[in-house]
Order: structure tokens, then C-alpha cells, then sequence
């Protein structure tokens, strides 16, 4: 764990360095390893451990070297959001920002429906009726999704706890999972033919998974974008990246083969695909009992994992209000608790829209859970676009220097990253098995992609006209190396 190096000064306007490795790490877990992916994924069948293979190889390392890269050339609050500023202008700056934080709009919403499918399953069958409630739904997400806000406001130092937990949770109830499915093999055999994993099982219905892997995966920049919070980012950030990269990386393979152990791969319930598995495994071992705790262990990871993207998004509106191109308002800090408070309450809120949005048109909640989760997936692609993005820059630009690795490994990283993140993107327009109606979906899919890129560039425009006053902006430090930066 770093040292209790001081915190920052905690006057008003700035904020407190209060995030240590074990906290990255945590956070990296929190935010990559969401158990709530793996059924909408294990559904496709066992091919799809193929297709986290190639991921891990071709997006999540890639991922891991363009973060540790970025974050040591240009430290500072708002990370991905100052990295495409810094190498693209402000206007790339701020659509990277803006697609990054208004993922996270839709896919917090996904979290929260992800929990209360759980709770509704493991409670009983009074609770089970309520699994395709609407408002129930409605009325229990957006009671979290505030609740996780409110953590937040108070402080870096409290909201980081429900990281904390929710990371905690995530590590056990998924060794809980693979720990039964172990158990089960040993006891009944392996139920799934090696017949099963071939390639050519791979339709498009399945190569749709990608996307969603690839945005399963994603996560390792929460921890710089909150780069003014972090106590030696330069020593913790990597530290806290590989180790959150190893661990998540490992629960998902582990946790995908689990659930296809228990399930068959057409009978696995998107918004409660784990538990069904527990149920399933643990119900053959005697012991059906470890249902409900393991809900409950659920529902802690999934509140953490809320508040891991609801605390990294806020960020980037707040960075977005210092430098003017949303209202000034999101950019103050909170005099006591030195939060980004009103940033916060700006998500929280947008958050709140979407849940109430997600059900238009008549959507069963299964399918507005994967609508919104597509819908995640494209936004935050554009945003890795940039991010890989601005590592071609540092590694093909003659100006740029590199500050971590070598230019070879930057430059297959960043090609690499930048293939995969296309592919991700554009296979989340293919719906999948869970869509009920293909023509509602491709309307929602394509309509509020195009509407949320033509809003960015609308309140840019907006605004770039209203800067006219003096106003202090986010400034960038010196590389390591004590040269400027472009």
C-alpha cells in the first residue's frame, strides 16, 4: 500500500489526495470485474471464452499500457478528457469527455437494474414477482444511485469506501462462484464437450459479445481520471493498474466458465445469470443456503462499482465546468467535504432520466438492460478511440517523448487498442439473442448515438462563444523528463 503521504491542502477549491494502491487497485477491480456482464456475455455459449481471450490480448493490455503511459506524460484531474485535449484540442477534449461520462449515464442504470434482478431472485417468490416490475425497478435504482451520489459528495475519503467494499465483494462472490463450479466438477464431471469451444461456433449473434467484452473490460483510466486525488500517482498509479488489470482479467475467464458449467448457455437470464448458476451449482451440493448472503454479497459489488462511475464521471463534468464548456456551475467544489458536488448531482440526475427513458415504448426490462448496455458500450468506444488515439500520438509523433515504455511497444499497443476498440464499437449495432424487437432496438441504438454526438457538438459550439471572460483553465504540468508538453 503507498504511504500516508499528507494530503493536499483541503482548502476551498481544491480537492484532497486520498487514493492509495490498495484503493486503485480496489477501484480497478470495482469497475472492470462486473459479475452483472458475464451472463449477457456466457450466453452466446462456450465460444465466447475465444472472444475474452482476444480481448484481454488485443484491448485490455493495450488498455493497460496506454493508461500507464498517458497518466505519467500528462498527470492531472480528468485524465482520458485532458489526454485527447492535450494531443487533439479542446474540442476533442471534450467530446472524448462527453462520451466518456455519458456512457456512464447508461450504464449505471444497468448496474442498478443488475441489482434488483438479483435481490428479486435470491428474496423469495413474494420478491420474484416484482423481477419485471417497472416501477420497482425504477423506484430502487434511482434510491441507490442517489444513495452512492450522496457518499460521494461527502468526500473522496468516504465515497472511496463503497469502492472499497464493492471491490471486496466482487473478489468474493465470484471466487464463491468458481469455488462451486470447481465442486461441481469434481462431484458430477464436466457437463460441457470439448466439441463446445470450436471456433466455428461463432455466429454473429455472438461476435456481438465483443463489444460488450471489450466494454467489460474497460475501467483502468477511472483511477487518473481522479489523478488530483491519487497520493504519489506516479508510483501508484501502475502499481494499482496492474494489479486491479491481473485480478479482473482472471475473475472474468474464471467467472464465464462457472456460469456455463451450472447453466445451459440458452437458459441463462441476462439480469440474473449468477445467482441462477449458484442456485443451480449450490442446490447440488446441499448447499442452497449460501443463496442469499451471496445476493446480498452482489448487491455491495454492485453498489460499489455505482459509485466507482458515478465519483469518475462526475469528474469529468467537473473538469468540463473549470474549463467553460459546460456551465461554470459544474466545475465548483464543495467548501467542507472539497468534492465536486454539484457534478455529482448532475449525473445522478441525468442518471435518474435514463431509467425513467430506458422503459419507452413498451421495453421489458430485459431488453432495455441490453438496449442501455449497447448503448454503453458505442458511447464508450469513441471515448477509447481517443484514448488509444492519443497514444499513437506519443508513439508515431517524432515530437512526443515517451515517458514509461519504449516507442516500439507504444506504437503496437496503440494499433492494436484502436482495431479492437472499432470492432467493439461497431458489432454493438448487431443485436443479440436477448433483443426482442430488431427494428426498436436499431432505432434506439442508432437515434441516441446520433442525438447525444449532435448535443456535444451543439453546447461546444455554445459555449466556445460564451468564453469570452478571463476564466482559469486546466494547465499542464511538465512531462518526467522536464520538457513541455505539445
Amino acid at each position: 500500500m503507498a504511504t500516508q503521504a499528507p494530503p493536499a491542502s483541503s482548502g476551498p477549491g481544491q480537492l484532497t489526495r486520498s487514493l492509495g494502491v490498495w484503493d486503485l487497485t480496489c477501484l480497478s477491480v470495482v469497475a472492470i470485474a462486473n459479475l452483472n456482464l458475464v451472463p449477457v456475455i456466457a450466453a452466446g455459449g462456450p465460444a465466447t471464452v475465444w472472444l475474452w481471450l482476444a480481448a484481454l490480448a488485443l484491448f485490455f493490455l493495450p488498455q493497460g499500457i496506454a493508461v500507464i503511459e498517458l497518466s505519467h506524460s500528462m498527470p492531472g484531474e480528468g485524465g482520458l478528457y485532458l489526454w485527447a485535449k492535450n494531443k487533439f484540442g479542446d474540442f476533442h477534449g471534450f467530446l472524448c469527455g462527453w462520451s466518456y461520462w455519458t456512457t456512464n449515464m447508461f450504464y449505471v442504470p444497468t448496474l442498478l437494474f443488475y441489482l434488483a434482478g438479483s435481490l428479486t431472485f435470491a428474496g423469495g417468490p413474494a420478491l420474484a414477482r416484482l423481477g419485471e416490475n417497472q416501477l420497482f425497478f425504477f423506484l430502487l435504482t434511482t434510491g441507490l444511485l442517489w444513495l452512492a451520489a450522496l457518499a460521494n459528495i461527502f468526500g473522496i475519503g468516504v465515497g472511496k469506501w463503497l469502492s472499497n467494499a464493492g471491490g471486496i465483494g466482487t473478489l468474493v462472490a465470484a471466487a464463491v462462484l468458481i469455488g462451486l463450479a470447481l465442486l461441481t466438477v469434481f462431484h458430477h464431471g464436466v457437463s460441457l464437450p470439448a466439441s463446445s469451444f470450436a471456433l466455428r461456433g461463432i455466429d454473429w449473434p455472438i461476435f456481438s459479445s465483443f463489444g460488450v467484452i471489450c466494454f467489460g473490460l474497460v475501467g483502468l483510466e477511472l483511477g487518473p481520471v481522479m489523478g488530483d486525488e491519487i497520493r504519489d500517482p506516479r508510483r501508484t498509479v501502475p502499481r494499482g493498474i496492474f494489479l486491479g488489470g491481473v485480478l479482473s482479467g482472471l475473475l472474468y475467464v474464471g467467472a464465464t466458465l462457472a456460469l456455463l458449467l451450472a447453466v445451459h448457455s440458452d437458459e441463462i437470464k441476462v439480469v440474473q445469470g449468477v445467482l441462477q448458476a449458484v442456485q443451480k451449482m449450490a442446490g447440488g451440493l446441499g448447499a442452497a443456503w449460501i443463496l442469499s448472503p451471496l445476493a446480498l454479497l452482489l448487491a455491495a459489488a454492485i453498489l460499489g462499482s455505482t459509485s466507482a462511475w458515478v465519483s469518475g464521471s462526475a469528474r469529468i463534468i467537473f473538469v468540463s465546468g473549470i474549463d467553460r464548456y459546460l456551465p461554470r456551475i459544474f466545475g465548483r467544489v464543495h467548501p467542507k467535504y472539497h468534492s465536486p458536488h454539484i457534478a455529482l448531482i448532475g449525473m445522478a440526475a441525468l442518471s435518474t432520466l435514463l431509467v425513467s427513458m430506458s422503459f419507452v415504448g413498451g421495453s421489458t426490462v430485459r431488453e432495455a438492460y441490453q438496449t442501455l448496455l449497447d448503448l454503453s458500450v458505442v458511447l464508450q468506444m469513441i471515448s477509447y478511440l481517443y484514448l488509444f488515439g492519443a497514444l499513437a500520438a506519443v508513439a508515431f509523433r517524432r515530437a512526443s517523448q515517451p515517458a514509461f515504455f519504449g516507442r516500439t511497444t507504444l506504437r503496437l499497443a496503440s494499433l492494436s487498442g484502436l482495431a479492437a476498440t472499432i470492432i467493439g464499437g461497431a458489432v454493438a449495432f448487431v443485436p443479440s439473442r436477448q433483443i426482442d424487437s430488431i427494428w426498436r432496438f436499431e432505432l434506439k441504438m442508432t437515434g441516441t448515438t446520433v442525438l447525444f454526438l449532435a448535443l456535444a457538438a451543439g453546447l461546444f459550439a455554445y459555449y466556445s462563444r460564451r468564453r469570452a471572460e478571463p476564466f482559469p483553465s486546466l494547465t499542464l504540468p511538465a512531462s518526467v523528463d522536464g520538457r513541455p508538453q505539445e
